[in-house]
């Protein structure tokens, strides 16, 4: 046998199949583990944190998502362009992606201060009543999706920059002899043929966005009393894989956990699903 295989097994096949026998069993992590059967999934699917936590996950997906791609194909293209120095943009954009996650949550942090930060120092100068982020379910949201805009722009723009160097220039100049303008050429010419790489990209994003952890985690852990992994005031950014850290690690409950993640994983592969369906049934 391999190393590879070994290591597969050790690290990857026995943790899946640990954590599903684990999810029929009650286990704090020191004593005997107790048969629960089924009992923790029927839980699993009445629990209202749970449900709020999804709530919660696909709110915040969907307003970094979504802004992120547009941002992303638009900086792409722009990039494509005849640009000096696109070399340097190039490094540039990708910078956040490398930066430390936590290192970023604090930064925005400091940004989305209710009594020192710069949005609300601007909102001020134009004479808006300032907003209090971290504090209000809707700004809790904001912010940590405004957190991974930032974040993944850059490298997504890379992905569809690859993707934009694929299309044959002979394309775009039958399309300017035909006198197709700008916005012409990138709805019939580029996006039909970037659909792989757009395709991939929300696939990626919706399995990142889906599971996010370290962003709220860092930005609300002194937002509440209850716990650091309570996703702030009222649980407004408590992610579902904020919420399985809660009840393995604060609660000790390992085989409540492990149903939790099971839950996660299909709410992923099932956004997954649709979002490939999506993008497939507009390609057909």
């Amino acid at each position: 046998i391999s190393p590879f295989y070994l290591i597969f097994l050790g690290f990857g096949l026995f943790p899946v199949g640990f954590s599903l026998y684990l999810s029929f069993h009650r286990w704090d992590g020191l004593g005997s583990m107790e048969w629960a059967g089924l009992s923790q999934y029927q839980y699993l699917l009445s629990d209202g944190d749970f449900w709020n936590s999804i709530g919660n996950t696909i709110i915040i997906w969907v307003l970094a998502t979504f802004p992120m791609i547009f941002l992303a194909m638009v900086t792409a293209v722009m990039l494509n362009s005849a640009v000096r120095f696109k070399g340097l943009y190039r490094v540039a954009y990708f910078l956040p992606n490398i930066t430390s996650v936590v290192a970023i949550a604090i930064v925005f942090g400091s940004i989305f201060s209710t009594n020192a930060g710069m949005v609300n120092a601007v909102l001020h100068v134009v004479g808006i009543d300032q907003v209090a982020w971290l504090n209000t379910p809707w700004g809790i949201k904001v912010t940590i999706a405004a957190l991974m805009t930032w974040q993944w722009t850059g490298y997504n723009a890379i992905i569809f920059l690859a993707g934009l160097q694929t299309v044959p220039g002979e394309l775009y100049e039958a399309a300017r002899m035909d006198g197709a303008g700008p916005v012409q050429t990138f709805f019939r010419i580029t996006l039909p043929l970037l659909r792989p790489t757009l395709l991939f990209v929300l696939v990626v994003s919706t399995v990142t966005g889906l599971q996010s952890f370290s962003e709220p985690q860092v930005l609300l852990q002194n937002s509440s009393n209850d716990s650091t992994f309570a996703g702030g005031p009222g649980h407004s950014g408590q992610t579902m894989v904020l919420y399985f850290f809660q009840q393995t690690f604060d609660n000790n409950d390992f085989g409540y956990g492990a149903a939790v993640a099971w839950g996660i994983f299909l709410v992923v592969v099932l956004f997954s699903i649709i979002n490939w369906r999506l993008v497939q049934r507009r390609g057909d």
